[in-house]
């Protein structure tokens, strides 16, 4: 492969070029996230005079309307988030194509896997467009280090389809560095592709802000899809040994059920929440009013993580938050520097870093200020998107780059 020299169709644009006006196709594999996750950036670009199309498979009414009101143009495409089947993959990659060929993007920046994959692939197969993927996290098929079964069979799948279709890549994106690392030992990346370090998607920090914390009993707050492997099981278990053990508390879940085969069902919620064992909330879009009316958050995860959105809102919130040492959370938090970090999988530990709160709720208040601090520092939304569309040639380079060295790691 030659070296990046930009005139390979997938170079990077030079850094500090004039930012020409583009057409941006940003691929996601749920509409919602778009909105959610992605609508500063996709503003931004916005701003500096591109044009933005936003493609996924399934847009509500409510999450078109405010992509048509920032002047992003939302498209669907048939994108499967789970499963293997070759028959709806096939049909993903060729509307990613039909849709490239028609539109003629200039820059794709898909996140999450199959997005990843199969637009990574339907920009090389058509050879007119830069393709930066944003890896947020590998998830399930490389969250343990010798998978078996299942897990392993869908990680073999899944290092051929990165190899296949990323073979062209001369620049990405990732959080954390054990994705980092995983791939460039599976080779799912070529050897010449530059990799930049983002902290996240980032967080407002004048849009999640800190708020007065509420009177009575702590309120521990967990903010996720309702899956084992988020820790779910370890808090239940936590929570159960510091009841018999009589401490007050209450313990709050929000977040969806999912069709993931490691979900919690419907019926054991209620059945926690019949107890009273915790209070379960459904989704919302807006998380705020949650950290508000809690003290701390905490995601016992045992996956890796990427950098979860909630730990950065809860930090921006002026939450506490304990987490554990999975790759993307306990660097996020820092122990004892915005919350606390403990072993994944290990309800003991989970128990004692959420019984020091109880019985010192002062900590609670200093974590929590140093939590907002930290965010401010390292997480800002607006800093983070700088450094994507710099890197992308979607924006000048400021004359003072300092901000944006501070974030980025260059792998070359």
């Amino acid at each position: 492969m030659s070296p990046d020299d930009g005139s390979h169709p997938h170079a990077a644009a030079p850094a500090g070029a004039a930012a020409a006006p583009a057409t941006v196709l940003v691929i996601a594999g749920l509409g919602w996230s778009l909105v959610n996750f992605r609508l500063d950036l996709m503003r931004r670009v916005r701003t500096n005079g591109h044009r933005v199309l936003a493609a996924a498979p399934d847009f509500d009414p409510e999450t078109e309307a405010t992509l048509r009101t920032e002047g992003i143009e939302p498209i669907t495409v048939p994108i499967k988030r789970t499963g293997l089947n070759p028959i709806h993959d096939i049909q993903t990659l060729r509307a990613l194509r039909n849709l490239i060929r028609r539109e003629k993007p200039d820059i794709i920046l898909p996140y999450t896997m199959k997005p990843i994959i199969y637009g990574s692939l339907a920009a090389r197969l058509e050879k007119q467009t830069r393709c930066y993927p944003l890896f947020t996290g590998l998830g399930y098929a490389f969250s343990e280090p010798n998978p078996t079964g299942k897990r392993k069979l869908v990680r073999r799948i899944a290092v051929q389809l990165h190899r296949h279709a990323l073979r062209a890549i001369r620049l990405g994106f990732y959080y954390n560095c054990a994705d980092l690392s995983d791939l460039r030992r599976f080779r799912m990346i070529p050897e010449q592709a530059r990799m930049v370090a983002v902290p996240g998607t980032g967080v407002d920090t004048n849009s999640f802000t800190p708020s007065p914390f509420p009177k009575g009993p702590p309120v521990f707050l967990f903010v996720a899809r309702m899956l084992r492997s988020k820790g779910l099981d370890d808090l239940i278990e936590a929570a159960r040994i510091l009841r018999v053990e009589g401490h007050e508390f209450r313990l709050e879940l929000l977040g969806p059920t999912d069709s993931n085969p490691d979900a919690i069902d419907k019926e054991t919620l209620k059945k926690w929440h019949d107890r009273g064992e915790v209070v379960y909330h459904t989704p919302t879009r807006d998380v705020r009013p949650y950290f508000s009316r809690s003290h701390v958050f905490v995601l016992p995860t045992r996956l890796r993580e990427g950098i979860p959105r909630t730990i950065l809102e809860a930090m921006a919130s002026g939450r506490p938050v304990i987490t554990t040492d999975a790759p993307g959370c306990g660097e996020t938090v820092g122990d004892q520097d915005g919350g606390l970090v403990v072993p994944q999988n290990n309800p003991s530990a989970l128990a004692d870093a959420m019984r020091r709160f109880i019985r010192e709720p002062v900590l609670i208040g200093k974590l929590g200020a140093q939590a907002r601090k930290r965010i401010c520092r390292n997480n800002n939304v607006h800093m983070i998107n700088r450094l994507l569309l710099t890197e992308m040639g979607l924006e000048r380079v400021p004359e003072q780059t300092d901000e944006i060295a501070r974030f980025s790691d260059t792998v070359s």
